[in-house]
């Protein structure tokens, strides 16, 4: 089951880029998307919380502040960088370079926590910067600079969404940790999305979805509903359960096949079209990732945990 909540949360993250796209070309900002994204996910996560287990909403004080700290730096970073990228660069190139976190995870593993490393993880980054590097065309590249830069930091977010919701799961249910970390993610955007700048008459503008579907045209309020509930809630609920049914490592090896989806996604939604050298680059990007996923241990049970706030045994 932990294979198939982490692919399923793969598909819907990775179809949903396209999406979004959608939703910031009628007008919304990324941060301001991402405040209703996250805040929505929250509010529906909550409410289930009310009706299922109410426990959940009684939590130590350092049990707060790691939710704090997976909330504003894992998922309130993550859903933001990730709308600016997808937003300066083709939705599939953006998600590789997102998903270096899947390489950040054994290197923190190794330098930080003390993990044993197979050799192989030094082959993977290899793979890695060089089929990043033949993506990106680096030498006639006209990548946008800031996007690069925002597709970086979303790989950071990435990462501590990675290591520290794998131990978050472990202490609570998936469904409090998607209440909790979208919900802090909700409150930090909440001072600086510009949230009270929104016309609300904008939510019935008629918008097209663009590219092959082009003559389809909704009100907003459609695709971005869409974003929350199987762009945000749905896949944020799964990935956590994923987590608390595999470790960080064998997640983020099934997780990678968001980059996959996106590519299919936006090919046959937004006409976006990578040259074959740039397919082959993302299919050496993917056989490293995926080394470098396989080159972690298993965590071992006594992890030292210094480098981010320690959760309550």
């Amino acid at each position: 089951m932990g294979y198939l909540y982490a692919l399923l949360a793969a598909l819907l993250f990775g179809s949903n880029g396209s999406v979004t796209k959608v939703v910031m070309d009628a007008g919304l900002t990324p941060t301001q998307l991402t405040q209703f994204r996250t805040l929505g996910t929250a509010l529906i996560a909550g409410f289930v919380l009310l009706l299922i287990d109410r426990g959940a909403f009684k939590l130590t004080w350092k049990q707060l502040g790691v939710m704090a700290f997976l909330g504003i730096a894992g998922v309130a970073m993550l859903q933001a960088t990730y709308a600016v990228a997808i937003q300066l660069l083709p939705v599939g190139i953006a998600l590789l370079i997102e998903y270096l976190a899947v390489l950040f995870v054994p290197l923190i593993a190794f330098t930080f926590l003390k993990e044993t490393v197979r050799i192989r993880l030094w082959f993977s980054t290899a793979l890695i910067i060089g089929g990043l590097a033949i993506v990106a065309q680096v030498w006639d590249s006209e990548l946008n600079v800031l996007g690069v830069l925002m597709a970086l930091g979303a790989a950071a977010a990435l990462t501590l969404y990675f290591l520290v919701g794998e131990h978050q799961v472990g202490e609570t249910s998936p469904l409090a940790v998607v209440f909790w970390t979208t919900g802090f993610a909700a409150l930090f955007w909440s001072f600086f999305s510009g949230w009270w700048e929104i016309d609300p008459a904008i939510f019935g503008t008629q918008v097209s979805l663009s590219g092959n579907l082009s003559l389809v045209v909704l009100p907003l309020w459609v695709p971005l509903a869409w974003c929350i509930v199987m762009g945000s809630f749905v896949p944020f609920l799964l990935s956590f359960s994923a987590l608390k049914r595999l470790s960080a490592t064998v997640a983020g090896v099934v997780a990678s096949a968001e980059v996959i989806f996106a590519f299919v996604v936006a090919w046959l939604w937004l006409n976006e079209v990578l040259t074959v050298v740039q397919i082959v680059g993302a299919a050496v990007v993917l056989v490293g990732i995926v080394l470098a996923q396989t080159a972690r241990a298993a965590v071992a049970p006594d992890v030292d945990l210094a480098f981010i706030p320690e959760p309550p045994k």
